[in-house]
């Protein structure tokens, strides 16, 4: 009898720990909105793989629950800071953001900062800086007061000089309240290398563990880059956008597990909260190694 009542106790003890832990979670969701749309995103369309959520890559719904997303920041904190990632890949997403300068004129667009994860070491209106691309597509014509706008510079002769420039800004703007700027969202691609932003295989700056922001070399013209480090990329919620048959290989061995480590892709770890916007061929690929969350 006593072995018995000591088990039924034991239950209730359990029962009230996970009352508790479920009250908390509640009013955790109730302070962080934003988190509840991200968690509304990832339950409805994602399936998970410890690299993170992936996602069937629909720009309009990427569109509409980045813009819920910045609108729920501002509400909590009177900002919303995004970091936009380069390549062509984002075009897409930058064109459907455009539509919605239109077509939700409620959105508080001048409380959101844009920021770049990184940038190729050209004049801003060269076809081939990152800044340029997402001007032509969204911001020309987009409500974001262009004080707003913090492009990565890249008029110093020295691009260590660009580079510190930067993290000055990004400091300026962050304060020192935490290691790492802590941007709303990240937006990043992957190359068919394994590169993130403008981080390659084996350049030194993936060593890098105090800067936030470092000069980079490229396999390809223009080779002169500046880039986030590999620490403020982990420290933020990062949203990638990969499309194209030639990664479907990568993609694979990623979320399977089998790739090589030494990439940066794979040098940037697990987190589940991270999302995968993923082409349909490449969504395909990682299918296999996911799971509904609820399962």
């Amino acid at each position: 009898m006593a072995q018995q009542n000591g088990q039924s106790l034991q239950r209730v003890r359990q029962v009230f720990r996970y009352e508790e832990q479920l009250r908390a979670n509640a009013q955790f969701l109730e302070e962080n909105p934003d988190m509840k749309v991200r968690l509304r995103l990832m339950f409805l369309y994602g399936r998970v793989n410890g690299r993170g959520t992936v996602l069937y890559l629909n720009w309009s719904r990427a569109a509409d629950y980045l813009l819920e997303i910045c609108t729920e920041a501002i509400k909590l904190r009177g900002v919303c800071n995004l970091a936009l990632s380069g390549g062509k890949t984002p075009e897409a997403l930058f064109r459907a953001l455009a539509r919605q300068c239109i077509l939700q004129p409620t959105t508080d667009w001048q409380h959101i900062h844009l920021f770049w994860s990184d940038e190729r070491y050209v004049p801003h209106d060269d076809p081939r800086s990152n800044f340029a691309l997402a001007y032509e597509a969204w911001l020309r014509e987009a409500p974001i007061p262009r004080e707003n706008l913090h492009p990565m510079p890249t008029r110093y002769a020295n691009p260590e000089d660009a580079a510190r420039a930067y993290e000055a800004e990004l400091r300026a703007h962050f304060g020192d309240a935490d290691e790492y700027p802590m941007f709303d969202i990240v937006l990043l691609g992957m190359g068919n290398d394994g590169h993130i932003a403008s981080l390659f295989p084996g350049d030194p700056v993936l060593e890098e563990t105090e800067r936030w922001v470092v000069p980079s070399r490229a396999p390809a013209e223009p080779r002169q880059r500046l880039t986030l480090t590999l620490p403020v990329l982990k420290a933020n919620h990062l949203w990638f956008l990969v499309a194209g048959e030639s990664k479907a290989p990568l993609i694979e061995q990623l979320f399977a597990g089998t790739i090589d480590p030494t990439l940066p892709v794979a040098m940037l770890g697990e987190e589940l909260t991270w999302l995968w916007w993923l082409s349909e061929e490449l969504f395909a690929r990682a299918f296999p190694y996911t799971r509904l969350w609820w399962r």
